[in-house]
């Protein structure tokens, strides 16, 4: 059973930087995609930055430039690098994999993903 964990989540001021991790577990997939998504009270989850498993990635145009998906296939572990951090960067973030297609146009959709991790708050003080 594939189980993902994050961490990292924290406070920031604003233009600051944080790392989020996604350990994954059981995750020995070849062909994949991963993703970060984030989620504010009453909204829509939001799809923020993907990973596909032939390495391309896509963003969020709210973020390009600032975050970076990553992924460490030694310790199967997702990373989200986020630089300039913005107020409105506060909400809970979460990692999602689905662990038998690739990302192609839909990897920033929620209902591609079949596993979620528990969420990890990020807050952004300005």
């Amino acid at each position: 059973q594939v189980q993902l964990v994050e961490s990292g989540g924290g406070s920031v001021q604003a233009r600051g930087s944080l790392r989020l991790s996604c350990a994954a577990t059981e995750f020995t997939y070849s062909t994949w995609c991963m993703a970060w998504f984030r989620q504010a009270p009453g909204k829509e989850r939001e799809g923020v930055a993907a990973l596909d498993s032939d390495g391309s990635t896509s963003y969020v145009d709210s973020v390009k430039g600032r975050f970076t998906i990553s992924k460490d296939s030694a310790k199967n572990t997702l990373y989200l690098q986020m630089h300039s951090l913005k107020p409105e960067d506060t909400v809970i973030y979460y990692c999602a994999a689905d662990p038998t297609h690739r990302c192609w146009a839909h990897g920033m959709i929620a209902v591609q993903h079949k596993y979620w991790g528990q969420g990890t708050q990020v807050t952004v003080s300005s």
